[in-house]
C-alpha cells in the first residue's frame, strides 16, 4: 500500500513529461558515454614517449613554438612536460592506432546482441547494465595498463566497447517505443546529441586533467566515476515503455499510446523476420550510409586530438579546447537542423524520406568539403581549427538523418535494425585509428592529407548511394499483418501465426496499405 501510495504521489508531483526525463537522462548517458569513448585520445598522448625530430622540415611538419620558448630561455629551466611518476610507453604510432581501435572491436560485437536484449527485456535494462560496464572498466583501466602494458590496455578497452554497443540501438527501440513521429528529430538530437556533450567535455576536461603533467590515471577515473553514479539514478527514473512506467500521467500516457505506430508498445512481438530484414534494399542502404558518416566521425573524435597535438604542435591544455571546439558546433547545429526537420515534416513541405536525404547530404557531403579545405590550411592553426569546427557544424545534421532512419523503415523492430546498422557502421571505427596510423608514420601535413582525401571519398561516395535508394516508409515486414507480403515474396511466411488456409494478403508496389484477395 505504501508503494502504491508513492507512486500516486509522484504521479501528481511529476510536471514534466516522462519522455523527456527519459530524452534528459538520455542525452547524460550518450555524453557519459562519449566521455569514456574518447578520453584515450586524449591520455595516449601524456601515456607515450615523444621522440622529436632531429630537424625541422618546412612544408612536411610544422614548428612548434614550444621550441622558440626554449630557445630565448637564458635560465637552466626547460619547458618541457613534467613527468608524473607513471611508466611511459614505447607504442609507436600503428601501436596507437591499433589502441585507439580497440574499443570498436568491442562495440561491433554487441551491438546485434544488444538490440535483441534490448527488443526482450526492454531498452532501459540493456541501457543501464551497458554503460554500467563500460564505467567500472573505465576506472580499471589504470591498472589494467600497469598490469598488462599495450596488451592490458587492449583488453580492457574491447571490454568497454562491450558495454557500449548495445546502448544506441536500445536507445533507438526506447525512442520508437516512447516518442511520436513528429517529436522524433528533436529527441534524437537531444539524446544522441549527448555524443557531442562527451567529445566536448571529454578533451577538455582531460586537457585539464593532464596539464602541467597531471596523472593520466585520473581522467579515466574521473569519467569512470560519473558513468557509475549516473547509472544509479537511471534505475529509478526511467522505464521500458509508457505502459510499464510506476508514475507517468494519465495524459501523457494516453497521448503516446495514440500517436505512436510500434505495435510492440500494445502487444508481443513476433521473432525478428531476419528473413526479410536481410533482404531489405533500404536497410543496407541506411548501413552504407552509417558506414559513411562513421568513417569521417571516428576519424574525427579519434584521432583530431592527435593532428592537434602532433601537427599543429597545440599543447595538451590547447589541444584539449582545440579539440571541443568542433563538437560544441557540431551540438548546437544538430538541434538547428532536428527543429527544422520537424517543422518541415509537420507542415507537409516535405516527406520523412525527403528529409532524411537532405539532412544526410548536410551531414555527409558538406563536411567532407570543409576536412579538405582543412588538410590544405598548412600550419595555419586558425584556420584548420576554424574549417574544422564548420566540418563538425554541419555533422549535426546526422542526428535528423541517417540516426534515426531505423525508426521510419521498421519502427517495431528498430532495435535490432539499429544494432545492425550501428554495427557494421562501427567496423569502421576499427578500420580508420589504424589506417590512420599507417598513412601518418611521420605526422607530416602530406600525409594527413591523404588520410583526410579517404574520408572525402567515403563520405561523398555513401552519400549518394543513400540519395538514390534510401526511404523513408516503414518497411512490409516490420509489420505483415497490417502490410501484407509483396507479391514476388518466395521465401515463406514470417510469423508464427501464418497458417495454410489463411486469407492471402499481397503488398502492392509503391503502396502500403494493405490488400486482401480471397
Amino acid at each position: 500500500m505504501a508503494l502504491k501510495g508513492w507512486r500516486r504521489f509522484l504521479n501528481k508531483v511529476m510536471v514534466i513529461p516522462q519522455r523527456y526525463v527519459l530524452g534528459i537522462m538520455g542525452l547524460f548517458a550518450l555524453g557519459n558515454s562519449f566521455t569514456m569513448r574518447v578520453c584515450l585520445s586524449m591520455t595516449i598522448t601524456q601515456m607515450v614517449l615523444h621522440v622529436e625530430p632531429g630537424e625541422h622540415i618546412i612544408g612536411e611538419t610544422c614548428p612548434d613554438p614550444a621550441n622558440d620558448i626554449n630557445s630565448n630561455n637564458t635560465s637552466n629551466e626547460t619547458v618541457s612536460v613534467v613527468f608524473t611518476g607513471r611508466e611511459r610507453y614505447d607504442w609507436d604510432e600503428a601501436t596507437q592506432g591499433f589502441l585507439l581501435s580497440a574499443f570498436y572491436y568491442g562495440y561491433v560485437f554487441t551491438h546485434l546482441p544488444g538490440g535483441l536484449l534490448a527488443e526482450k527485456f526492454g531498452g532501459k535494462w540493456t541501457v543501464g547494465f551497458g554503460l554500467l560496464l563500460t564505467s567500472v572498466a573505465t576506472v580499471l583501466t589504470p591498472w589494467a595498463v600497469t598490469i598488462g602494458g599495450a596488451v592490458g590496455l587492449f583488453i580492457i578497452r574491447v571490454i568497454e566497447g562491450m558495454g557500449e554497443g548495445p546502448v544506441t540501438p536500445a536507445f533507438v527501440l526506447l525512442l520508437a517505443r516512447w516518442v511520436p513521429p513528429s517529436e522524433r528529430s528533436r529527441f534524437g538530437a537531444m539524446i544522441f546529441g549527448g555524443a557531442q556533450v562527451g567529445n566536448i567535455l571529454g578533451p577538455y576536461l582531460s586537457g585539464l586533467l593532464l596539464a602541467d603533467g597531471g596523472d593520466w590515471a585520473n581522467v579515466f577515473y574521473c569519467f569512470g566515476g560519473l558513468g557509475i553514479i549516473w547509472f544509479l539514478f537511471w534505475v529509478f527514473l526511467c522505464y521500458s515503455t509508457p505502459n510499464s512506467h510506476p508514475y507517468i500521467s494519465d495524459e501523457e500516457k494516453e497521448y503516446l499510446n495514440k500517436n505512436i505506430i510500434a505495435s510492440g508498445l500494445h502487444k508481443k512481438l513476433d521473432p525478428v523476420p531476419f528473413k526479410a530484414l536481410l533482404r531489405s534494399a533500404p536497410l543496407w542502404v541506411l548501413v552504407l550510409a552509417a558506414v559513411g558518416h562513421d568513417w569521417g566521425y571516428f576519424t574525427m573524435i579519434t584521432d583530431l586530438p592527435k593532428y592537434f597535438s602532433d601537427v599543429l604542435k597545440f599543447n595538451i591544455k590547447e589541444t584539449g579546447l582545440m579539440s571541443a571546439l568542433p563538437y560544441i558546433a557540431m551540438y548546437v547545429s544538430s538541434f538547428i537542423f532536428a527543429s527544422l526537420c520537424d517543422l518541415c515534416v509537420k507542415k507537409k513541405w516535405h516527406s520523412i524520406g525527403t528529409g532524411r536525404k537532405i539532412y544526410t547530404t548536410v551531414s555527409s557531403s558538406v563536411p567532407a568539403l570543409f576536412i579538405i579545405l582543412a588538410s590544405y590550411s598548412g600550419c595555419n592553426r586558425a584556420e584548420a581549427v576554424g574549417l574544422f569546427i564548420a566540418s563538425m557544424a554541419f555533422m549535426g545534421g546526422f542526428y535528423s538523418s541517417v540516426k534515426i532512419n531505423a525508426m521510419d523503415i521498421a519502427p517495431n523492430y528498430a532495435g535490432t535494425c539499429s544494432a545492425f546498422v550501428n554495427g557494421l557502421a562501427a567496423i569502421s571505427g576499427i578500420i580508420t585509428p589504424y589506417l590512420v596510423g599507417l598513412l601518418t608514420p611521420d605526422q607530416t601535413i602530406e600525409q594527413w592529407r591523404i588520410a583526410f582525401w579517404t574520408v572525402f571519398a567515403v563520405l561523398v561516395g555513401t552519400n549518394i548511394v543513400y540519395l538514390i535508394w534510401g526511404s523513408g516508409e516503414p518497411q512490409w515486414w516490420d509489420d505483415v499483418e497490417k502490410y501484407g507480403y509483396p507479391e514476388n515474396w518466395k521465401h515463406g511466411p514470417l510469423t508464427k501465426r501464418a497458417v495454410d488456409g489463411e486469407k492471402k494478403v499481397v503488398y502492392p508496389k509503391h503502396d502500403h496499405s494493405p490488400v486482401s484477395t480471397d
